[in-house]
């Protein structure tokens, strides 16, 4: 196994599943912390994703399931909420949960040919639609003005960094950042200081089409963004199906191994706080409003560097250095000098 312990390599982990290491590891480092002093964890767990796996002992109260993956992706759920209850229990146990808040995320739409699933939203992770953008997720925390609530604000990922600066006291003041801090809409159910999300502008995947529009942004170009409840989507927004559980009654036109494809149109424009599942395009009755966000999405293009993916480097083979992934450039000059 590949792992790190910051800058240290270590291997004697075999065999143990990567939700308990994790989970064993954040246990310990709360209880040696000096409780006079913050403490910030990111705890990014290799739960729930591929590959497969799970201790049988998580899987057994799911034999019910008939779908394999669906059945291993529901054992690795209850595993991972188990871990994160047992980090929880000991946040109390060394009395820091009283000062803490838990934020719990994922990082897109789950993955359908690997158990995830997103109905009733359309498309899955790797996509542009909902199933493909939106996150789940739950902040808990004694200092919540307002709990058990959902919250529909805006809120993007580039939000946390100021949201927990702000409440660990920081200053904000003279900092140039993507992000706001939502404590407010989080905690007290204010209005989101968010009006938009740019979820993408892809200039690496083949364009889709031809523009649409002229002196504003490629409508060819893969691409979506969000204004208030409005969402626009260009070019290839990738897998577009509704797809039920796979033990589901529902019908699915969805062919395991079939990636659907779309017409050459190539502009979407939904409200979403009406239509969440993106059935109901209403780009022809809305050409103003797409173009008003064409133009949003050119301005963010003028900003953008331009993405670079390098050649493979054969000199990055992990059997050149015991078998560990990291920087290879000095360590390569290292081994080279010793042979």
């Amino acid at each position: 196994m590949d792992l790190r312990d910051n800058m240290n390599t270590f291997n004697d982990t075999k065999r143990q599943y990567s939700t308990h290491l994790f989970t064993k590891e954040a246990e310990n480092i709360i209880a040696k912390h000096d409780q006079s002093k913050p403490l910030f964890m990111y705890l990014a767990y290799q739960a729930v994703h591929s590959p497969l796996q799970v201790p049988s002992a998580y899987i057994d109260k799911y034999r019910w399931i008939k779908d394999r993956n669906r059945q291993t992706y529901a054992g690795m759920v209850s595993c991972m909420d188990e871990a994160i209850g047992n980090v929880t229990n000991a946040l109390r146990d060394y009395k820091l949960w009283d000062n803490t808040v838990l934020i719990f995320s994922t990082d897109n739409g789950g993955q359908v040919l690997s158990g995830g699933n997103n109905w009733p939203l359309r498309g899955w992770k790797g996509s542009l639609w909902e199933g493909g953008v939106r996150g789940v997720g739950f902040v808990n925390s004694p200092l919540l003005k307002f709990k058990n609530v959902i919250n529909h604000e805006l809120i993007h990922v580039s939000d946390w960094f100021p949201t927990l600066y702000g409440l660990a006291g920081g200053s904000l003041e003279g900092l140039t950042l993507d992000g706001y801090n939502q404590w407010g809409t989080i905690s007290n159910q204010e209005k989101s200081c968010r009006k938009e999300i740019l979820h993408n502008i892809d200039t690496l995947t083949t364009k889709h089409g031809r523009p649409a529009f002229s002196n504003t942004f490629d409508t060819s170009i893969r691409s979506a963004i969000r204004i208030e409840n409005w969402k626009l989507i260009t070019g290839n927004p990738g897998p577009s199906k509704w797809v039920p559980p796979p033990d589901s009654s529902k019908s699915c036109p969805y062919k395991k191994k079939i990636a659907p494809q779309i017409t050459k149109k190539n502009v979407w424009l939904f409200d979403i706080a009406a239509d969440p599942e993106e059935r109901n395009d209403l780009s022809d009755e809305n050409p103003e409003m797409v173009r008003v966000m064409l133009d949003r999405l050119l301005v963010y293009n003028s900003t953008a560097v331009e993405p670079r993916y390098p050649p493979g480097d054969p000199l990055c083979d992990p059997d050149l250095y015991g078998g560990f992934w990291g920087p290879w450039i000095e360590k390569y000059m290292l081994v080279k000098m010793e042979n």
